[in-house]
């Protein structure tokens, strides 16, 4: 991937690659349905906020934002799961990066929010 100098784009490439790995992991452990839901929910957050990058408005942008708002929300599950189950791998720093995009994505959407450009 080409350097965007676009934080939440680069942060949510790299955390979907990192779903991938850790998401092969499970599947190497049998646990296809887990793996499945967490590469679905925990990829979509990056393709969401890419797509949002070539909005037609600034309220199609904070609406692809919001939805990959709520497939972190999902992901965080997912991984809380798999956090808490002995059966599951530990997502290690998963957790900490779905936190920094978090973080990142509501600041962003704050400036949207504080600019009046969506309610």
């Amino acid at each position: 991937m080409q350097a965007s100098k676009n934080i939440i784009v680069d942060l949510t490439f790299q955390f979907s690659l990192d779903i991938i790995s850790y998401t092969n992991e499970l599947e190497q452990l049998r646990k296809y349905a887990v793996a499945n839901q967490l590469l679905r929910s925990g990829t979509s957050i990056g393709a969401n906020v890419r797509e949002a990058q070539a909005a037609q408005s600034r309220r199609d942008f904070i609406h692809k934002l919001k939805i990959s708002e709520k497939e972190m929300e999902e992901t965080e599950y997912w991984l809380a799961l798999c956090k808490n189950s002995p059966s599951l791998l530990d997502p290690g720093k998963l957790e900490t990066d779905l936190g920094n995009i978090k973080r990142v994505l509501g600041k962003i959407l704050g400036t949207c929010y504080r600019n009046g450009y969506a309610k």
